[in-house]
C-alpha cells in the first residue's frame, strides 16, 4: 500500500472512530483505580512498580483492561503508566465507554501500554479495534501497531514490516435518521 493510500485510509478511520465528539468517558479519570488478579502481587516502593498475575483485572471508571501480566508504575503528578501483556492463546483486552454515547471503543493486542500523562493507548501485536454502537460493531481496524490518542481524539494503524505492512479497515455508514436506506 503506498504511503499516500496509508494516510488516506489512517485518516478515514480517524473519521469514523472520532466522529461526534470525544471518544473516552471523562468521568472515569475521576474513578478509583481497581486492580484485581489471581497470583499474589509485588509492590516496590524504591522504583514505584507494582506487577500483578493472573488474570487481572483493572478498572476505572467504564474503562476497563485485562491480561496476564499488568505492570503499573507511578510517573509524578499522579499519572502512571500500565503495560498489560497477554500469553499464547489469549491476548491484552481493553474496553472504555464513548462520552455521552452508547458506543465502546475496546481492542485486543498482544501487548498494551498506557500512559495517563500523555492519555496515549498503545494496542502492539495482532492490533484489533471495535468501536460497538450498543452490542453491534460499527467500525473495525487490524494492523500490528495501533496508536489511541484520546487526547487528539486520533487512531493510526500500522502494519508488520515482515507482513508488507499490511492494514485493515472495515467502516461502517452511520445510522440515518430516516431508517434504511432503499
Amino acid at each position: 500500500m503506498s504511503p499516500h493510500r496509508l494516510r488516506i485510509l489512517c485518516m478515514s478511520v480517524l473519521l469514523a472512530l472520532a466522529g461526534g465528539g470525544a471518544l473516552a468517558d471523562k468521568a472515569d479519570r475521576n474513578q478509583p483505580l481497581v486492580i484485581e488478579a489471581n497470583k499474589p502481587g509485588t509492590v516496590d516502593m524504591q522504583k514505584q512498580l507494582v506487577v500483578f498475575n493472573g488474570d487481572v483485572v483493572v478498572t476505572q471508571g467504564t474503562m476497563r483492561i485485562k491480561a496476564e501480566r499488568m505492570e503499573l508504575r507511578e510517573v509524578g503528578e499522579g499519572h502512571r503508566t500500565a503495560t498489560a501483556l497477554g500469553v499464547p492463546g489469549t491476548q491484552a483486552t481493553f474496553r472504555q465507554k464513548r462520552e455521552g454515547l452508547d458506543e465502546y471503543i475496546e481492542g485486543t493486542a498482544d501487548r498494551i501500554d498506557y500512559d495517563s500523562r500523555s492519555d496515549l493507548l498503545k494496542l502492539t501485536g495482532n492490533a484489533h479495534v471495535r468501536r460497538l454502537r450498543g452490542s453491534t460493531v460499527a467500525d473495525e481496524i487490524t494492523g500490528n501497531l495501533i496508536t489511541y490518542d484520546n487526547r487528539a481524539e486520533l487512531f493510526s494503524v500500522a502494519g508488520d514490516n515482515a507482513s508488507g505492512g499490511r492494514v485493515r479497515a472495515v467502516l461502517t455508514p452511520p445510522p440515518s435518521a430516516s431508517g434504511p436506506a432503499r
